[in-house]
């Protein structure tokens, strides 16, 4: 595998990596660094967008008209796909070193996004219409209406978390080149490289500039223009409740599609496999050093296997390596930054003041922090009641699956869940009543496709869904019209 050092020195020093604005590439003064959360390392620079950067990519993607077939965009997606693959070493290093995620989670990252490329070339090739026959009802024509899906008028603008640097981008992106529409990209500050590589990859397959552009900068000086220039049609975000719910507050008369995070539970019944059911709880709380929207995040257990469940999640999460991320045989990295460390340490710490019992971890170093087990938590306790956006895994106890229900339902998030039983009547329950964007029966709550819908409702979206399917609905407007026949 290729050395992360040999991929990343190119952005690092005093090179300073540019904004991509109408096909040129602008390099300014005043830049933010980007610095590997295991070791500090300088990874690379990125330039700070002035607010007339900004103001400029807008005019330049609302001016602009795409006119490439369905088969030129998806031959541009495909060879996209085709060069993700090709690069899966280059790409895992890069985002490992801006996102201390182990190299383990960037290379299944790195094939997540060639799967994004893929279906949405695919997707680029299905006729979109639907055809209405008129003479259903007495007074009814003989005519037929027809309808075509078209793109925006104005402008995607798209703001992109940290903990998936490169797929996020995909989400947003790819949906946009399959239905002709122009997206202004920014993506996190804390791991802008992983965009930049991605809309360079694309340039390189044939798209042209203006359908895509990416500008990084402080959030605290454009952060208003990308919700609220005229030019924009549609604002996709994915990140936290707080600053959802300002852009709702602020965006004015245009669409929105919301992914705003999760509080994800595994409920285990008193009828489960536990072997399976505890090796699904710890990878779904500790995959991506558990930074994932749809990470487990609260482990509700039937009283009567409980125990066992907790020894075999115990076990299982001390067996978990985490360390130097790029040691291929890591299992978890770092989280984002040191802040976030600490907040992990801090939430457990609450629940053992408020009488939980720390089981193994809540070790950190830095930006490092052991995955954690923490029992006899109460739903009352912050670190279930909100979500703890890292790897910690506590674990409920309920009587019967009344209760079980309720306590999945009792935040404010409604994002993703997982079942494991193999009771039907226990199923449909769950499937109905659970409050949640879907439901994952033997399987991690994050578990999907990148084809498939996404999304959940209450603080963890407003039930518009993501995923390449879904996102070309959200990304078109639907034009109707009639002929005789």
């Amino acid at each position: 595998m290729t050395a992360i050092a040999d991929i990343t020195k190119a952005h690092a020093g005093p090179r300073h990596e540019a904004l991509r604005i109408d096909g040129e590439k602008i390099v300014r003064d005043e830049v933010i660094e980007v610095r590997n959360p295991y070791d500090g390392t300088l990874v690379g620079t990125v330039p700070k967008a002035t607010l007339k950067d900004l103001q400029r990519a807008f005019e330049v993607a609302r001016a602009y008209r795409p006119t490439l077939t369905r088969y030129d965009r998806a031959a541009i997606l495909r060879r996209a796909g085709d060069a993700v693959r090709a690069r899966t070493d280059e790409i895992a290093a890069l985002i490992t070193a801006e996102a201390g995620l182990c190299i383990k989670d960037s290379t299944y990252e790195a094939g997540r996004v060639a799967d994004v490329l893929g279906f949405g070339a695919g997707e680029v090739l299905k006729d979109d219409g639907q055809i209405f026959s008129c003479d259903l009802t007495p007074h009814g024509k003989k005519r037929r209406v027809y309808t075509q899906r078209e793109p925006l008028l104005g402008v995607i603008s798209a703001i992109t978390p940290f903990n998936h640097p490169m797929n996020q981008v995909a989400h947003k992106i790819v949906p946009s080149i399959a239905t002709n529409n122009r997206i202004v990209v920014k993506p996190s500050e804390k791991v802008p490289l992983s965009c930049y590589l991605l809309a360079d990859i694309l340039y390189e397959a044939g798209l042209p500039p203006q359908m895509l552009q990416v500008v990084t900068g402080d959030p605290a000086v454009i952060a208003d223009e990308l919700i609220t220039n005229p030019a924009v049609d549609l604002i996709t975000f994915t990140g936290g409740v707080s600053i959802g719910k300002s852009i709702a507050a602020r965006m004015g008369y245009r669409r929105a599609v919301l992914e705003l995070g999760g509080n994800d539970p595994i409920i285990v019944m008193e009828d489960a496999d536990l072997d399976e059911a505890s090796s699904l709880a710890v990878s779904g709380s500790y995959k991506n050093s558990g930074q994932r929207c749809t990470a487990i995040k609260r482990m509700l257990v039937h009283e009567a296997v409980a125990d066992r469940f907790t020894d075999l999640v115990v076990e299982k999460t001390r067996a978990w390596k985490h360390g130097n991320p790029a040691d291929s045989t890591v299992d978890m990295g770092t989280l984002i930054d040191e802040a976030a460390a600490q907040f992990c340490e801090r939430q457990v710490n609450d629940a053992v003041a408020r009488g939980a019992r720390l089981l193994t971890g809540n070790q950190r170093e830095g930006a490092l922090y052991a995955p954690t087990v923490v029992d006899r938590i109460t739903p009352d306790m912050p670190l279930v009641k909100y979500e703890t956006f890292g790897p910690v895994s506590p674990i409920l106890r309920f009587r019967n699956i009344d209760e079980a229900i309720q306590m999945s339902n009792s935040t404010d998030y409604a994002l993703s869940s997982s079942v494991c039983t193999n009771r039907l009547d226990y199923i449909t329950r769950f499937i109905t009543e659970l409050e949640v964007g879907s439901v994952n029966v033997r399987e991690v709550p994050g578990y999907r496709l990148e084809l498939t819908p996404f999304g959940g409702v209450k603080d963890s979206g407003l039930g518009y869904k993501e995923g390449v399917q879904e996102a070309i609905k959200s990304f078109t407007n639907t034009k109707t019209y009639s002929l005789p026949w």
